[in-house]
């Protein structure tokens, strides 16, 4: 079964007079378990999409279900809470605040978002500082840390609530090519270990790579998709 499903996709913004027409009309299905990349030039709408997929945005119309929920029909509180559930994100500007830890940047959403326990954030973010390889560097703040180290506390802070899918916008792009490639090993490493679905938004021939399903998008239209390796339901 899919773990995200789009029929019909549309997405249009108002620039003053001007409709833009950014999704048009695009299906797709996405396996849980799955390493996706949606590529395609800048402008060709692959943020728009992962912002509707993310429920950061709506859509102008078509359906759109992720983990089995019609997220066109959530209102804002509604969409804010399945966020906090189902979804983690990583972005290429890592969006680490500066006055917290990296164990405090990590910790953060099972406070605001899931309300865990002192104990239980704890072992959780530890066990995942530990994995991506940061735990020595736990209590260095973000201007104390390299762009991989950075990238790292931020895949930590995405899957510490054990979400079902993580959304990664160009997630390599300030990376250089070995701590780029490491992360995408420890990436693909969490995938295997916990099932967790990852779509990325990319240019980088790096990710596509890596990448087990590949649509390709161009002016909104989603034009090819092909695969490659293993896609697990």
């Amino acid at each position: 079964m899919s773990l995200v499903s789009a029929r019909g996709l549309v997405k249009n913004y108002r620039m003053g007079e001007i409709e833009v027409k950014a999704i048009r009309g695009v299906d797709f299905d996405i396996e849980g378990g799955s390493f996706v990349s949606f590529v395609g030039p800048s402008g060709s709408g692959k943020t728009t999409l992962l912002n509707m997929i993310g429920c950061l945005d709506a859509p102008t119309e078509g359906d759109l279900t992720v983990a089995n929920q019609d997220v066109s029909l959530l209102d804002r509180e509604s969409s804010a809470r399945f966020r906090g559930e189902t979804i983690g994100f990583i972005f290429q500007d890592f969006n680490l605040m500066p006055v917290l830890t990296a164990f405090e940047n990590v910790e953060y959403p099972l406070m605001m978002v899931q309300n865990r326990p002192a104990s239980e954030r704890k072992k959780r973010v530890s066990a995942l500082l530990d994995a991506v390889g940061m735990d020595e560097m736990k209590d260095k703040f973000p201007d104390q840390l390299s762009g991989g180290q950075k990238q790292r506390v931020a895949v930590a802070r995405a899957l510490v609530t054990a979400p079902r899918l993580v959304l990664a916008d160009e997630p390599t792009a300030n990376l250089d090519h070995a701590t780029a490639l490491n992360i995408l090993k420890i990436m693909k490493d969490m995938r295997d270990n916990s099932g967790t679905t990852f779509i990325f938004s990319t240019h980088d021939p790096k990710v596509m790579a890596q990448a087990e399903v590949t649509f390709t998008l161009e002016d909104g239209t989603l034009h090819d998709s092909g695969k490659e390796g293993r896609s697990r339901a």
